[in-house]
């Protein structure tokens, strides 16, 4: 069994890839499955991970500042700005490049610590950037679209808020009391942790495409390529802010998945709550909450193999 969970989480991005393909050509059968089963999925991936932090990782986190700091400015600078700037450069029209800026100016997402899991980052980093970011979304998320976009949105601060923490921090919550009571179980559990961690990822990108498969196939391949773009130099720039500020490799990796992955599906929903008469502004958060997903299993694989194996250290 503990080959086979091996197996899995080393392949994520072939399977992940696998269940958006299955997922393309029979929607139909996704579609049958309520979008709520994400939540559900998430926090129980949540709950794995609460398992494998421990309360001194929030401690180091939160008196030192500084790393929080540094990848919230990350977050809400870089990401802006390149959704503005591809938007510009492939000649958007209006519609996609609204939905392309709102999926820029959300937070960082839930998938994004799964992610900093699987490559081995700074896990307590990654969910203390993504609380803060999430937290302060309901006034930075308006105030960005309104400057790239010059549009005007109301964020439900309160559902905001109550989705946080529902979906992320209660389940880490019950993980750590669960380790922190029952430490033998918690210790024969960690092995099977990311292969639960990267089935579920599978399941969440499935049930997105089956939901939106007419939505992705109407988009088109410049919105693709827009927003491969637009993800692919978020993580890269992030990682690049970290080694220039000559931080250590656990947070340049956090930081650079934390920068790469926003919170799609929020931009999603604000795009049909608040822009019903653009309704292609829909597509870019679809399209990011699927590809971001794949690159992000790939973006694991790389650090977890290739920048350890070949000598880089994992100190803290």
């Amino acid at each position: 069994m503990k080959t086979l969970c091996h197996y899995i989480s080393e392949y994520m991005g072939v399977l992940v890839l696998a269940s958006a393909l299955l997922a393309l050509a029979f929607p139909s059968v996704l579609q049958q499955v309520p979008t709520t089963v994400i939540n559900y999925l998430l926090g129980v991936v949540m709950f794995g991970m609460g398992l494998a932090l421990n309360l001194q990782d929030f401690k180091i986190v939160f008196s030192r500042p500084k790393d929080i700091i540094i990848g919230c400015l990350a977050q809400f600078t870089i990401m802006p700005l390149l959704a503005w700037g591809l938007s510009r450069l492939f000649s958007l029209d209006e519609a996609l490049a609204l939905g392309v800026v709102l999926v820029g100016c959300c937070p960082g997402g839930t998938a994004s610590n799964v992610i900093t899991y699987l490559a081995k980052g700074d896990l307590a980093l990654s969910v203390g950037m993504t609380g803060i970011s999430t937290l302060l979304a309901p006034f930075m998320t308006p105030l960005l679209t309104w400057t790239f976009a010059g549009k005007s949105i109301n964020v439900d601060v309160a559902g905001m808020l109550l989705s946080i923490l529902w979906v992320v921090i209660f389940p880490i919550i019950i993980g750590l009391l669960v380790k922190w009571l029952w430490p033998k179980f918690t210790q024969r559990s960690i092995d099977y942790l990311p292969a639960l961690s990267t089935l579920a990822i599978a399941a969440i990108v499935a049930i997105v495409i089956g939901a939106n498969a007419n939505k992705l196939l109407a988009g088109g391949l410049i919105i693709v390529i827009v927003v491969m773009l637009h993800n692919v130099c978020g993580l890269s720039l992030g990682y690049l802010i970290g080694r220039l500020l000559g931080l250590t490799e656990p947070k340049k990796r956090a930081i650079s998945i934390e920068v790469g992955m926003q919170n799609s599906g929020l931009a999603s929903s604000l795009a049909t709550l608040h822009f019903a008469a653009y309704p292609l502004a829909t597509i870019p958060g679809a399209i990011f909450s699927v590809w971001h997903n794949i690159s992000g299993a790939t973006v694991a694989f790389l650090y977890r193999k290739i920048f350890t194996e070949s000598g880089v250290l994992e100190d803290r």
